[in-house]
């Protein structure tokens, strides 16, 4: 399951457009996260850390949020 996990990240890398891609705040990026994370910790945990990461981007820029 990690190598086709890391495939689909891979096809998402190539075919995602650059302004999406680019827009990642972290380092490093969260799809090269993503491939760290499940080739050290498996497909589930790598799932859980990488939904995680994802969770914690693109916060509003600022504004009121209410729950």
């Amino acid at each position: 399951m990690v190598p086709i996990a890391i495939l689909a990240i891979r096809c998402y890398q190539k075919m995602a457009p650059e302004r999406l891609r680019s827009a990642c705040r972290f380092e490093p990026s969260c799809s090269n996260y993503s491939i760290l994370a499940f080739q050290k910790y498996g497909f589930f945990k790598g799932v859980d850390l990488t939904a995680r990461r994802i969770c914690r981007c693109r916060y509003p820029n600022g504004g009121t949020d209410y729950p």
